[in-house]
């Protein structure tokens, strides 16, 4: 506990400030100023979860000295995304430091037991969508999920969809990945009552224009239900996903 939040608890018991003032003061609560990174140690309190590292365009130094902030501040487990194998060679005196290399992303901590309300199924099109699926898959893993991965289901050979239904049907919340012309989600779309966030990927010949295509056939989905989230964006997609999979039904 850094002295912030200590001061503020002692507040509370010593009755100098109301438990709603307390709230608010820590969701203020300051940053670590590093000159070249403001890191917030404070962001599970506003936000439900720790922040993340995001590791493209940052040095290997720079990667190391936020994560080593965040784990002084007492956060159990810190996420970065999108690193490759040079820089994650850098991570390694990081105590607890895994490198998952197909998902291009590192894990500071042990995963966390499944907490969330039932399991994620991630599906891909194809099996050069799978770095792109693993982002998303490792993501979840890392924020309590259950992960149930289904790859290279694509509509070129969609009886695979057909004898997949029990896993599709079963799931939680689905995160569809797919490339080229972006079909899938529209097909899993109209044979499931589950929230279905789909993800273009940038695999594909020139028309597909790096996911362009397949992130416009996606947003002009015919099935109810279908989310977006960007190009590639696996992170997200596994973000958005655990939110909705950790739903609490709130009484009022």
């Amino acid at each position: 506990m850094n002295n912030y939040t200590g001061n503020i608890i002692q507040a509370i018991k010593n009755g100098s400030i109301s438990d709603e003032e307390a709230e608010l003061l820590l969701k203020k609560a300051p940053f670590v100023d590093l000159d070249f990174a403001k890191v917030d140690t404070h962001r599970a309190i506003r936000q439900g979860t720790t922040e993340v590292v995001y590791g493209a365009g940052k040095t290997a130094g720079q990667i190391y000295k936020i994560a080593e902030t965040l784990v002084n501040s007492g956060q159990e487990r810190v996420l970065i995304t999108r690193i490759d194998r040079e820089k994650a060679a850098g991570l390694t005196g990081l105590q607890g430091f895994r490198y998952f290399e197909q998902a291009s992303l590192g894990v500071i901590g042990d995963m966390p037991e499944p907490d969330g309300l039932g399991t994620v199924l991630v599906i891909t099109a194809g099996t050069s969508d799978i770095p792109v699926a693993e982002e998303a898959a490792v993501t979840l893993e890392a924020l309590g999920n259950r992960v149930d991965r289904l790859y290279d289901c694509g509509v070129s050979g969609v009886h695979r969809v057909f004898g997949n239904l029990d896993r599709i049907m079963k799931a939680s919340v689905i995160v569809c990945i797919a490339g080229m012309e972006g079909a899938l989600p529209s097909v899993i779309g109209g044979l499931t009552d589950r929230p279905l966030i789909a993800v273009p990927t940038s695999v594909g010949y020139g028309a597909s224009f790096e996911g362009l295509a397949a992130l416009l056939s996606m947003m002009n989905s015919c099935s109810s239900g279908v989310s977006v989230v960007n190009i590639d964006n696996g992170f997200g997609a596994g973000y958005s996903a655990s939110l909705i999979n950790h739903m609490k039904r709130k009484e009022l």
